[in-house]
């Protein structure tokens, strides 16, 4: 695992973002096809706008899935990630080889099985994930399931987690936030073979110092990246100020 602090959050996503392009053409270049994991919320702002924005990527090639999604929000709502990745991404790049999106709204159960078959067929070159105020990974709430190899699974979110999202804006109140989600499983999220995890801000500043610093935990679930041979972690001053 390597980590980089950078002065902000925009040099911190710059960073990333140049590292996660580099990792796409590579895979491109190699193998004539990319796949990608993409992740969402305000950690991720900057370095979805800077990869957006490298015209040297060729999308077409790229497959692209996604982390996680509440279980019953309508793809309208402010918080919804598939509305997310359109309006910050997808919108913003070339027509992707394919984009598997997670609908949150048909049966969980028959949408997690859907994605797990596409996605054991698609080994990942590249997931761009962070790390949540409570230590999560993806919506891998602690004490998040280390064993389970079913690539996407359904979650209960914890309180900690509803109420971060409700301190950056997507939703009024707790009670708002779905109870539930359909997340990528953190083994499947292990197999890709990079990890750029991007993690700004002072307000993740205690996950960082938790989950880095810590012995490998589920009840510190990004504690699993310690373990994976090509992570790389970038941070602003403010999230790194605990290490």
């Amino acid at each position: 695992m390597q980590v980089h602090v950078y002065h902000d959050s925009i040099a911190t996503g710059t960073a990333a973002a140049e590292n996660a392009a580099a990792l796409i053409k590579h895979a491109i270049n190699t193998n004539g096809v990319a796949n990608i994991i993409l992740a969402t919320g305000t950690s991720q702002f900057n370095i979805l706008q800077h990869l957006a924005a490298d015209a040297t990527v060729e999308w077409s090639y790229v497959n692209m899935f996604h982390l996680d999604e509440y279980i019953g929000l309508p793809v309208a709502h402010v918080a919804s990630f598939r509305k997310y990745l359109k309006e910050r991404f997808l919108d913003l790049v070339p027509p992707l080889k394919a984009v598997h999106l997670i609908n949150g709204e048909s049966d969980a159960a028959s949408e997690c099985q859907r994605l797990s078959l596409i996605i054991s067929r698609h080994p990942i070159d590249a997931a761009l994930v962070g790390i949540g105020e409570n230590g999560h990974l993806a919506f891998n709430d602690p004490p998040a399931d280390f064993d389970t190899q079913d690539p996407y699974i359904i979650v209960a979110l914890d309180e900690a987690c509803r109420q971060q999202q409700v301190n950056e804006g997507w939703f009024a109140a707790v009670p708002d936030v779905p109870s539930h989600a359909i997340s990528m499983s953190v083994n499947q999220i292990m197999l890709s073979a990079n990890i750029i995890c991007t993690v700004p801000g002072m307000r993740k500043a205690i996950a960082v110092q938790q989950c880095l610093k810590q012995p490998v935990s589920n009840l510190f679930p990004a504690s699993i990246l310690q373990e994976h041979p090509n992570c790389a972690i970038y941070l602003d001053k403010d999230s790194a100020s605990l290490l």
